[in-house]
């Protein structure tokens, strides 16, 4: 069974930093992208950044110069570095594995809190 654990969410003013982590657990393909999404009220998901095995890293435009994403293949953690944190950062946070192969396959953190007030 995969299990997706985050750690790193919480409140912080704009213009602050907050780092997120992700560590994933259990039995999964070596093909893998793993990644950030977020939801904000009243909003469907949305695709914060992903990265590759090979470290190929993918942002949406409103966080790019912004959010670093990273990740250790040997712990198979991924993280992200948010900096300059806006108010419409505000969102909850989830980490995402996807496994590639004859069936692709998402896994799904639980999701982290992050609040940016003005």
């Amino acid at each position: 069974q995969v299990q997706l654990v985050e750690s790193g969410g919480g409140a912080v003013q704009a213009g602050g930093s907050l780092r997120l982590s992700c560590a994933a657990s259990g039995r999964f393909s070596s093909s893998n992208d793993m990644g950030w999404y977020r939801q904000a009220p009243g909003k469907q998901r949305e695709l914060v950044a992903t990265i590759s095995r090979g470290g190929i890293s993918n942002y949406v435009d409103s966080v790019k110069g912004r959010f670093t994403i990273s990740r250790d293949n040997a712990t198979n953690t991924v993280n992200l570095q948010m900096n300059s944190l806006e108010p419409e950062d505000t969102a909850v946070y989830y980490c995402n594995l996807r496994t590639w192969g004859v069936v692709v396959r998402d896994y799904w953190g639980q999701g982290t809190r992050v609040t940016v007030s003005s």
